[in-house]
């Protein structure tokens, strides 16, 4: 870099930035490296601020300790063209204050990680529904503030949905789930891990309304019975993978056929189920610890 900058030899700014900077020489450096890079000079500062306009992608984790409110909305503020953004856990920080304007500008996203964002609100939901009509995978692992009306929203306004995670999402139960499968038939992913409001009734929505399923995870789902998963196996031919851990209600007699298609179970040992049961039946288990 020293030596680009040597005036015998040239500059690398004197490259076109848009046709060679942008696309071929800056999408390969770390977005953490990108903005220190702002800090040599006043024409550095302008590219990257074009670089930062024009980009696809923009991953918090890339970045290293929590972001400043302020820098997150610097950083894209004039970004138009966003496809894919993740910021999971981002609780320290993000509100729907910073992340609405973001969301509003940017209408190609197909991508969206919001896991453990806990200051969010359900209007954030809502905004992406309204704005993210192309939205193809979304994760709101542990945002507990999502309810069943911006669900309703998302299902809605998102029907090109192929992965949604709610791991954790509690307030939302049987109904919500049915009318988001009903609506978001293209469904492959679905995550409704540790949940306990969630019962038969949604799977066998979710069986009925959603054929292209591959993955599903109703670890922790204790409502969940065997008859469910038995409508499961019968109209969910491309299941890959099942996840049923803590799901005391669900025996291998409704496992089995699955289990001979090849589909891939998640349960616990016989030991951990056996204890499981213990405290369904004494109400009390201290030494069993259920996380995701």
């Amino acid at each position: 870099l020293m030596m680009s900058l040597t005036p015998s030899r040239g500059c690398l700014l004197d490259l076109p930035w848009e046709d060679i900077l942008v696309p071929h020489i800056l999408c390969h450096l770390p977005l953490q490296q990108l903005l220190s890079l702002q800090r040599v000079s006043k024409s550095f500062q302008s590219l990257i601020q074009l670089y930062l306009a024009n980009m696809r992608c923009f991953d918090s984790s890339q970045i290293g300790p929590p972001i400043p409110r302020a820098a997150f909305v610097n950083l894209l503020k004039d970004n138009e063209v966003l496809q894919q953004l993740a910021l999971q856990n981002c609780s320290d920080w993000l509100t729907d204050r910073e992340l609405l304007p973001v969301i509003g500008q940017n209408h190609h996203l197909h991508h969206i990680q919001l896991k453990g964002c806990a200051q969010l609100s359900r209007h954030a939901l809502v905004a992406i529904s309204l704005s993210c009509p192309n939205l193809r995978w979304l994760s709101l692992a542990h945002c507990e503030w999502v309810d069943s009306l911006s669900l309703r929203s998302l299902a809605d306004h998102c029907k090109a949905l192929e992965a949604v995670d709610l791991t954790a999402c509690r307030q939302l139960k049987d109904e919500a789930i049915c009318y988001l499968v009903q609506k978001c038939s293209r469904l492959k992913s679905l995550s409704l891990a540790v949940n306990a409001n969630v019962g038969d009734v949604a799977v066998e929505e979710i069986a009925k309304c959603c054929p292209e399923l591959e993955h599903l995870d109703l670890t922790g789902c204790l409502r969940v019975k065997n008859d469910s998963i038995r409508v499961l196996a019968e109209y969910c031919p491309k299941l890959r993978s099942l996840k049923v851990k803590h799901c005391h209600n669900v025996a291998e007699s409704s496992l089995s056929i699955l289990r001979s298609r090849g589909v891939e179970l998640d349960v616990e040992p016989p030991l951990q189920r056996a204890l499981v049961l213990l405290q369904d039946v004494v109400g009390f288990a201290p030494f069993i610890n259920l996380q995701i």
